[in-house]
């Protein structure tokens, strides 16, 4: 019921001039070049866990592999249409790829592993504004920010999302933003963490799926919202992980 829902939203939207964002050329499928071969190393680690997830949701097939595999590299070509050439001594700019796509993955899981559904709804996707926040590979390298941000290496998710949780952050949980100053970290590097894998490791499925449909039907402002909710939840634990 989510997939249908969030493909028809999505694709309501994408047909309407004033909801695209960004624009995109074609993606263009590559049966021919797609091999499990062609990934990092990283990657089929990536994939490795991804399916062993989804088959213990029930969610994949045994095939499931290839699928995603599929995915991920075309995912990666039709994005590098739009990618421009940086100079750069930094590791994280050397790279077309930007790590493990991990918002890629979980809509190769919403779809139940329909590989073709999942790329039509990321090509539609990448159109809206809220792709910037939520498909973090989706900005890397992008001709759609200006050469100077791109230069930093800093993702607009860490100065946008990241920045913003930390004001409201003082403002509604003032003992979380103290423990976290003693401790030497940021909120916004743990957020950062938590959104590039949308929050895989830290929610269970039924609430990353929630997370993905609320800021896709809400807006992007809500990634915000529910890193607060999570610090609001976790406040006990990181108050007496502060005292010890």
């Amino acid at each position: 019921v989510l997939a249908e829902l969030i493909e028809k939203f999505v694709s309501h939207l994408s047909e309407s001039r004033m909801d695209c964002y960004f624009s995109t050329g074609s993606c263009k499928a590559m049966y021919a070049d797609v091999k499990k071969e062609n990934l990092s190393s990283m990657q089929k680690l990536g994939v490795e866990m991804t399916v062993r997830y989804g088959k213990y949701l029930n969610l994949l097939k045994e095939d499931a592999e290839n699928g995603l595999c599929f995915v991920l590299l075309n995912c990666e070509e039709f994005l590098k249409q739009q990618q421009r050439t940086v100079v750069s001594s930094l590791c994280c700019l050397q790279e077309h790829s930007a790590g493990y796509d991990w918002f890629a993955s979980s809509i190769f899981l919403i779809m139940s592993g329909h590989k073709e559904k999942t790329l039509t709804f990321l090509q539609q996707f990448s159109r809206l504004l809220v792709s910037a926040f939520l498909w973090l590979p989706r900005l890397h390298l992008s001709m759609h920010l200006p050469v100077t941000t791109l230069e930093y290496g800093i993702h607009p998710v860490y100065f946008c999302s990241a920045h913003h949780v930390e004001m409201l952050l003082k403002a509604e949980l003032p003992l979380v933003c103290s423990a976290f100053h003693m401790s030497g970290f940021t909120p916004s590097q743990i957020c950062l963490q938590w959104i590039t894998q949308c929050f895989w490791n830290y929610m269970d499925w039924s609430e990353i799926c929630h997370y993905i449909a609320i800021c896709i039907f809400l807006g992007p402002d809500y990634q915000i919202y529910m890193c607060i909710s999570v610090f609001r939840h976790l406040q006990q634990d990181i108050l007496k992980h502060t005292e010890a």
